[in-house]
């Protein structure tokens, strides 16, 4: 198999972010007076923009302040980030080096906006590894549609069928398979169901063995 481009989400595949999240989302909803229960957090993973402000706002009503509400979660969040409080997951920098020794091309799709994965991945010294980011704000429907894995894609002059994306969640995964891409599944969070991993390349328990697995199929 010839790969020229792999594509990485960020939150819940390159760090243990999600769960951050949801900490710091939950405290600052709980000071506005709103209760962020796990199954409506877990419903949101991979949305961003338009879609995830719809989510919400069905859930908590049209007065939910949003912007305001996420705002100050992800400053949190990033406070974590700088500080070194949040995990990289296990075996990504030893993938990231191994695609770096091959010559084969990394960028991040990721739902969250540009500026903090720039934030955060210089913070854990990994922003070297990626010669592009792609955030949320940069497309106008975000995952489960195919947008933001295909202008990833664009940015690097690749071909879906030459480009292996890793995900994690069901949204992020059914988006990286809409834009006919080879989609290696490292669940977090949120297992994706029988029937959408069928259609992944490969399921790995961690980065280490999607690494194994990466070797095992490189031409």
């Amino acid at each position: 198999m010839k790969i020229e481009l792999a594509i990485f989400d960020m939150d819940g595949l390159i760090f243990d972010s999600e769960r951050a999240f949801e900490k710091e989302l939950k405290k600052v909803m709980l000071s506005y007076g709103y209760n962020l229960t796990e199954d409506i957090y877990k419903s949101t993973i991979g949305l961003t923009g338009k879609s995830l402000k719809e989510k919400m706002l069905l859930n908590y009503g049209s007065d939910y302040p949003f912007e305001e509400i996420s705002k100050k979660a992800r400053q949190e969040v990033s406070s974590l980030s700088q500080s070194g409080n949040i995990d990289i997951k296990k075996g990504i920098p030893e993938l990231l080096e191994f695609f770096n020794q091959k010559g084969i091309r990394c960028a991040v799709a990721s739902s969250t906006k540009s500026q903090y994965v720039d934030l955060y991945l210089k913070s854990a010294g990994l922003r070297e590894y990626f010669n592009s980011v792609t955030g949320g704000e940069e497309t106008e429907r975000s995952k489960p549609e195919p947008d933001i894995f295909l202008a990833a894609c664009k940015k690097e002059n690749s071909v879906p069928g030459k480009t292996v994306v890793f995900e994690d969640s069901p949204n992020g995964v059914t988006a990286a398979l809409k834009a006919n891409m080879n989609v290696i599944c490292i669940p977090d969070m949120v297992y994706p169901t029988e029937n959408l991993l069928k259609n992944a390349l490969f399921v790995a328990k961690d980065a280490f063995e999607a690494m194994e697995f990466i070797k095992s199929i490189l031409d």
